[in-house]
């Protein structure tokens, strides 16, 4: 919840959506039981409070946009994730550079697949070579069994996932 770029306008402090917006999903899907995900924006100071009142709410994972973050180096965004990592587990966020992302490298990935407290991420690149990427990268970080992916917009997808395997 909050992950879309139709949903980015709600972590704005002076709009307020966040908090009553994070409430209504988990009062509403509450009886499914489900595995609540709220994404998490901005600055790492704003990243760490979403993160808190994620916690605070019962979600269970943040889903870590680095939009807010276009300037910083790789290794910035590292840092920043980990921090972010130390109140909740997060899943990374490749968001297309088309709608706020940015291209990352492979080595990005890598580093980020060895933060211990990363559970997932979704590969929202469009490009099948940037979603191959990823898989390496945590193919190669020994954590397969830890890190689950979410993706499925490419479309090429099914092939590629066979043709990594």
């Amino acid at each position: 919840m909050g992950v879309h770029t139709t949903q980015f306008a709600i972590h704005n402090p002076q709009i307020g959506l966040l908090k009553p917006v994070l409430q209504l999903a988990k009062e509403t899907a509450q009886d499914a039981n489900p595995i609540l995900v709220a994404g998490i924006c901005g600055p790492t100071n704003q990243a760490i409070n979403e993160a808190r009142l994620a916690c605070d709410l019962g979600y269970h994972i943040g889903l870590l946009s680095l939009g807010a973050l276009q300037t910083e180096t790789e290794d910035r965004l590292i840092d920043h994730a980990r921090a972010v990592a130390q109140v909740i587990p997060i899943m990374g966020f490749y968001l297309q550079p088309a709608v706020g992302g940015r291209c990352l490298s492979e080595t990005f990935w890598q580093k980020l697949a060895d933060l211990p407290n990363l559970v997932g991420i979704k590969i929202a690149a469009f490009n099948r070579y940037q979603t191959l990427e990823v898989l390496r990268a945590v193919a190669q970080s020994g954590r397969t069994e830890q890190i689950s992916l979410y993706t499925g917009n490419d479309d090429n997808i099914v092939v590629d996932l066979f043709d990594e395997l």
